[in-house]
């Protein structure tokens, strides 16, 4: 959905057929990032003309922008990732532009498992992704319901190993 460290971020869910970006989050983690939230947060407003007593006040108070949302995925969703790095490419076997599935890898806590899944059963954390890479929301409807029976026991597993 979005990794732990995106919960202080504000976050949205995705929408079908968006065009997203791998964007590197203040928290340091990787996560999704819709293009025109990034342009907003780094465009400079227009200059305007202003007083000598403005431009003091505005240098001391600096106006606020609104930070960018990070964009959640539920899991089970397909999605095109583009722009797929070529050490990549090699490493996994696939092309520069694949069709994936969204899943997520564990449910351990306070743990990156945010992950995409290829056609040919291949995993690869979005952490692991190169900032800026593009990914299209294809298909929502295909999000699978969380098993959080499963998920419990995910964790209780993990628990077990890290005593």
């Amino acid at each position: 959905m979005c990794d732990y460290s995106l919960m202080a971020v504000p976050n949205r869910l995705a929408r079908e057929g968006e065009e997203l970006v791998a964007h590197r989050f203040p928290t340091g983690s990787l996560g999704l990032a819709c293009p025109a939230d990034l342009r907003r947060a780094t465009d400079p407003p227009a200059p305007t003309r202003k007083s000598v007593w403005r431009a003091v006040v505005d240098f001391f108070n600096p106006p606020k922008s609104e930070p960018v949302p990070a964009v959640c995925i539920p899991p089970g969703a397909r999605l095109e990732l583009q722009d797929i790095p070529a050490r990549l490419q090699q490493e996994l076997g696939v092309c520069p532009v694949e069709r994936v599935t969204f899943t997520q890898i564990s449910a351990a806590v306070n743990s990156y498992r945010d992950a995409v899944r290829f056609g040919n059963g291949r995993e690869v954390r979005l952490q692991e992704l190169r900032e800026g890479q593009r990914v299209r929301v294809l298909d929502l409807s295909v999000a699978e319901e969380l098993d959080l029976e499963r998920l419990r026991e995910e964790r209780a597993e993990f628990s077990y190993r890290l005593r």
